[in-house]
């Protein structure tokens, strides 16, 4: 008998303790919106508004944020509401910058504000740290030492396979190899649960060798001398879990997002000040000529969405 209960015991356990993303649905807690507003893309800061600490090496990104490789879904304490990034700062050039036409002028920083119906669409979400070695600080300069100050872009993604299986990939540790370091500030799955990953203070590594075509002008940082220039330290990278039709299959098209997905997406972009020519995909910033994602994104539905939960604010 005794045997039988712990049996039972064990099976009861193993199947408390192994939740994941694809039914998290039950994790999210839709009330805690201070937390929520820790992760908003809103966040992100204008590399001119970065301010460089003292005293560090020249070209070296440093990492100080804790180790969180083993932290599991949705914390007990609240996150922070005003996350104080650490900004790394490259201050003795150690090679010489090519030449480049600077953006003649930065866009004006438009507000928006939130609509009614923002405010009575509120998504389920789960908080799935990736592990420190696929995340870095944003930088105030280039490895040039050359101010940047880019306004942020908050570029598109789809995941190629399933949610859960993403977030596997950014909770490895990749400390020892830099090809294989990636992730997302966020990500959401086909019921709409969004899923947070990097604090958007921080650098996610989500495109590589990448430029976003802005209205001055392409705009791209490099950051690590070792490899090509990239719109990570301005952008705030979100994904779509892609459907289980295009699950690891090379495919130009597939059967689209749900209406979850677009609402949940337009409720996240709808937090921040990020205008409409600030959004943008992988496909456009890649330079690699390899990424074609998101898929059968539906940039006119997205609008639509986004427009009814934000408007310009008017001062």
């Amino acid at each position: 008998m005794l045997a039988i209960s712990l049996v039972v015991l064990g099976v009861i356990v193993f199947f408390i303790g192994s939740k994941d993303v694809s039914s998290s649905d039950k994790l999210g807690n839709s009330d805690s919106s201070s937390e929520q507003s820790a992760w908003s893309p809103a966040k992100v800061q204008y590399q001119s508004d970065l301010k460089p600490p003292a005293a560090l090496s020249p070209n070296k990104p440093v990492n100080n944020q804790a180790a969180q490789a083993k932290v599991a879904p949705v914390p007990t304490t609240p996150v922070p509401t005003t996350p104080v990034p650490t900004t790394p700062v490259p201050t003795t050039p150690a090679q010489t910058a090519p030449k480049k036409t600077p953006a003649s002028k930065q866009p004006l920083k438009r507000t928006f504000t939130t609509t009614y119906a923002f405010k009575s669409y509120t998504p389920k979400y789960v908080v799935a740290w990736a592990d420190p070695s696929n995340y870095g600080d944003r930088f105030a300069t280039d490895v040039y030492g050359t101010p940047v100050n880019n306004p942020p872009i908050i570029v598109l993604h789809e995941t190629t396979n399933s949610a859960q299986s993403a977030v596997n990939t950014f909770r490895s540790n990749n400390s020892q190899d830099e090809n294989r370091q990636v992730s997302y500030h966020t990500l959401i799955a086909r019921n709409g649960l969004v899923v947070y990953l990097v604090p958007p203070d921080k650098r996610a590594f989500g495109a590589g060798n990448s430029v976003f075509d802005g209205l001055n002008g392409p705009e791209t940082v490099q950051t690590n001398p070792t490899l090509n220039p990239s719109v990570n330290n301005f952008a705030y990278h979100v994904s779509l879990e892609t459907p289980p039709d295009a699950w690891d299959k090379n495919v130009s098209s597939h059967s689209g997002y749900t209406d979850e997905q677009y609402n949940s997406l337009a409720w996240l972009v709808a937090q921040s000040d990020v205008p409409d020519e600030r959004i943008t995909t992988h496909r456009a910033v890649d330079r690699s000529a390899q990424r074609i994602d998101p898929v059968s994104f539906d940039f006119d539905k997205f609008y639509s969405i986004l427009h009814s939960f934000r408007e310009i604010a008017i001062n």
